[in-house]
C-alpha cells in the first residue's frame, strides 16, 4: 500500500518518475497541444516498433502435405482393429445385422482401391506419393482380408469339398449287389 502511494506522491508532484515501463503521468497538465503530442507513450506490453519477417518456408508446407498424405495413407490400416472388433461382436449366424455388415466390409475397400487417386488428388503437388498409395493399397486389403475370413467364419465361402457336391459327377459303380437275389 505505501509504495501506491508514493508512486500516487510522485504522480501527483509533477516529477517525471516512472515506477513501471508501462505507467504514465495522467495527473500532468499539458500546457500547450504541441506538448501533448511529445509525452512519450509507452507502448503496451508486447508490442514493438521493430518489424518481423516471416520466416516460414516452403519446407514447412511440403513437409504438412508430407503428413497430410500419410495421414490418407494410414486411414485404412487404422480401421482394421475397429473393423476386427465389431465383426467379432457381429458374430457367426446368419442374421440382417452381420450380413450387413460383411456386406459393408466387402465393399469400402474395393470401393476405396477404385478411388486410390481421387484420395490423393488434393496432395498430389509435384510429390511421388508412391509408397504412400502402396501403404494405402496393403490397408484396404488387410480390410478385405478381414472380411474374407468373416465370410469364411460364417461359413458362407465355399472351401469344403461338400460345398461342391453340386458340381462333381456321379461315382461309377462297379457292382451292384441287391439282399439274397441273385440278379442275371
Amino acid at each position: 500500500m505505501q509504495s501506491v502511494q508514493s508512486g500516487q506522491n510522485l504522480a501527483s508532484s509533477g516529477k517525471s518518475y516512472k515506477q513501471r515501463k508501462w505507467f504514465i503521468d495522467f495527473n500532468r497538465k499539458a500546457e500547450k497541444f504541441h506538448q501533448i503530442q511529445q509525452i512519450d507513450h509507452v507502448q503496451p506490453v508486447g508490442y514493438t516498433d521493430k518489424t518481423l519477417v516471416d520466416t516460414t518456408n516452403s519446407d514447412e508446407g511440403n513437409r504438412l502435405i508430407g503428413m497430410r498424405s500419410w495421414d490418407i495413407a494410414m486411414g485404412p490400416l487404422k480401421q482394421a482393429p475397429m473393423n476386427v472388433m465389431i465383426s467379432w461382436m457381429a458374430g457367426n449366424s446368419i442374421a440382417l445385422f452381420p450380413i450387413m455388415f460383411v456386406g459393408m466390409l466387402l465393399f469400402r475397400p474395393f470401393q476405396s482401391m477404385l478411388t486410390m487417386s481421387k484420395a490423393f488428388e488434393a496432395i498430389e503437388s509435384g510429390q511421388n506419393s508412391f509408397f504412400q498409395k502402396l501403404v494405402y493399397l496393403f490397408g484396404n486389403l488387410v480390410n478385405l482380408a478381414i472380411a474374407l475370413y468373416k465370410c469364411h467364419s460364417m461359413g458362407l465361402l465355399p472351401t469344403y469339398a461338400s460345398d461342391w457336391l453340386a458340381f462333381a459327377n456321379p461315382q461309377d459303380r462297379m457292382e451292384y449287389s441287391f439282399g439274397g437275389f441273385a440278379l442275371n
